[in-house]
């Protein structure tokens, strides 16, 4: 019996996104995360209890918020938590669970953390797994399958990779580093 060869395809596009993602984690400053990069934006703010809060609407704002790292990057942890958890058959966390560690090495560490766990996840899924029904992001599609819930996940992180890049590339243009 030979192996998925979605399996392979599917690491090999998780393992590139990554690597363009730690071009952007390795040169990212504490200063960066909070950067605010337009008068309407998305961040994380700190609260009373020491803990950070995410900004969110449950309806699509129009315009739609421009995000600064912290809230990109609590996005990743939420977003990418929730699909660890499916992925390992526990109850997902509640998007109000996700604690969003801070600024600079406390959050990479996090991220970083988060990639380990993913693929050592994803590295125990047998071939039929890729074809059972997933449950997230789309969980009444009963077409959609576990193999396209990981094609999901390593879209999504390339595109919130990029957009942290983005932002952090525009810090730096803009002189505010």
């Amino acid at each position: 019996m030979t192996a998925d060869p979605r399996r392979d395809l599917l690491r090999h596009q998780f393992d590139l996104t990554w690597a363009l993602f730690e071009y952007h984690l390795d040169r990212l400053t504490p200063e960066d995360f909070l950067w605010e990069p337009a008068p309407l934006c998305w961040t994380v703010r700190r609260t009373p209890d020491d803990t950070w809060l995410p900004d969110w609407s449950d309806t699509e704002p129009d315009p739609v918020p421009v995000p600064t790292i912290a809230w990109l990057s609590w996005h990743i942890g939420w977003w990418w938590g929730v699909a660890l958890d499916h992925v390992e058959g526990r109850p997902p966390r509640d998007r109000a669970g996700v604690d969003w560690p801070g600024p600079g090495k406390p959050t990479v560490d996090w991220l970083r953390a988060l990639r380990t766990a993913w693929l050592t996840a994803t590295d125990r899924l047998a071939d039929p797994d890729l074809d059972a029904t997933a449950p997230f992001p789309w969980p009444n599609d009963p077409t959609y399958t576990v193999a396209d819930m990981l094609a999901w996940a390593n879209a999504e992180l390339m595109k919130n990779a990029a957009e942290i890049g983005q932002v952090r590339l525009l810090r730096g243009a803009l002189g505010e580093q």
